[in-house]
């Protein structure tokens, strides 16, 4: 396991911090751009906060392979009149969906009309902030301001950017061999976002969810990424100097995607989306908090590792894996949360799974951890060197 970690999974700090350094100062230049353009069109439009929050594996330290994809968050700004209102979408999608209201301080007005036409559904007989005309909105901007900033950046890289219908669009950057010394081709994920104050952002969800929800374009998630990177600081502290939390979390990911080359559609992709990387660091999360940390020194890897994957088999078995922030009551004092997530709903992040998946992907699981070894030798080679991206 250690030498699968150390050859296969560990990224290069050098490359890692190179890499993230040239992705802020490229989308430091789009965003500045399409702050700059969206300033014309008035007050009855969305626009660009101007700045952006770094999200996931890069930036908390467990990232695999390679360091060439990224997320970031982009704020947006509602009209200096309007406030997001966000509840529980309460059965109209999937387990953990928000709808999002407007509140006009003043009352709704003939001038707030523009905005709720360009901008709302119609949803239980009320306005909404529709999900994805804010993302079809957001796509055509940056596509609209990508001309100056592929014209300043022409020296140091070539930027492109992609976008599938109902999803974020995607940045990509190929660096110019002349101007940094990791030549990485980089997608970076941008993903916009509706600030709620408290470092909470709403953020669209995918048009295909589990169970075909009836008005997916009026439905948000919640998006608690810097509560998470408090939470990852104060282990940090607490944890011992050689903690092995995050590499256990990262070997984990590892044999996830290895275990996939073995199996067969349509179960190849459910693996992929129960064992998401969200409900794998949900899971080290709850074993974490029971205790005690000294235990997570490195000598006990393969103990430790074990414990997550026993820990995760039955959370399977069970059908149960709430979700760390929503509705939890047990986080430690020191990690302040805001009271919106203290007082959400819990939500369980396997509701959406039957039963039958559910076992057969707790089997498989242990049959992974029991077979490790041979998993590693017979999907390490360089056929298998990139995993499929996870759904």
């Amino acid at each position: 396991l250690e030498r699968f970690h150390a050859r296969q999974l560990r990224v290069s700090p050098h490359v890692l911090g190179h890499s993230k350094a040239h992705v802020g100062r490229v989308v430091a230049e789009l965003v500045r751009a399409a702050k700059a353009q969206g300033l014309q069109p008035g007050p009855l439009a969305l626009s660009l906060r101007g700045d952006f929050v770094r999200i996931g594996s890069a930036y908390e330290q467990h990232k695999v392979r390679s360091p060439d994809c990224f997320d970031i968050l982009v704020p947006l700004r509602l009209p200096p009149h309007l406030e997001p209102q966000p509840r529980c979408a309460d059965g109209l999608g999937p387990c953990g969906a928000f709808v999002c209201g407007l509140r006009a301080r003043d009352g709704w007005t003939r001038r707030c009309r523009p905005f709720a036409e360009g901008f709302c559904v119609e949803l239980q007989g009320r306005s909404h902030l529709s999900s994805g005309l804010v993302l079809r909105w957001f796509q055509g901007h940056l596509q609209r301001c990508l001309g100056a900033v592929r014209y300043r950046l022409q020296e140091r890289c070539r930027v492109s950017l992609s976008a599938c219908p109902g999803h974020p669009p995607t940045l990509h950057i190929v660096p110019c061999s002349d101007y940094v010394c990791c030549h990485i081709s980089m997608a970076v994920r941008l993903i916009p976002a509706i600030p709620l104050g408290d470092a909470l952002y709403l953020t669209a969800l995918p048009p295909e969810g589990p169970h075909g929800s009836p008005a997916p374009e009026a439905l948000w998630g919640l998006n608690a990424s810097r509560q998470e990177q408090r939470l990852l600081g104060w282990l940090k502290e607490q944890a011992p100097a050689s903690s092995c939390h995050l590499k256990c979390l990262q070997i984990l990911k590892g044999l996830r995607d290895l275990r996939r080359h073995g199996l067969e559609e349509p179960f190849c992709s459910q693996w992929g989306r129960v064992l998401s990387s969200y409900v794998l660091k949900t899971a080290l999360f709850s074993l974490l908090l029971q205790g005690p940390l000294e235990a997570w020194d490195e000598r006990f890897l393969v103990e430790r590792l074990e414990d997550l994957v026993l820990y995760l088999r039955d959370c399977l078995r069970k059908q149960v894996l709430m979700d760390f922030f929503l509705g939890n009551t047990s986080i430690p004092e020191a990690v302040a949360l805001p009271r919106f997530l203290k007082e959400a709903a819990p939500v369980n992040l396997l509701a959406a799974f039957d039963g039958p998946t559910l076992d057969l992907v707790a089997f498989q699981l242990i049959s992974t951890w029991i077979q490790a070894p041979h998993i590693i030798r017979m999907y390490s080679g360089p056929r298998y060197s990139r995993p499929a991206p996870a759904p």
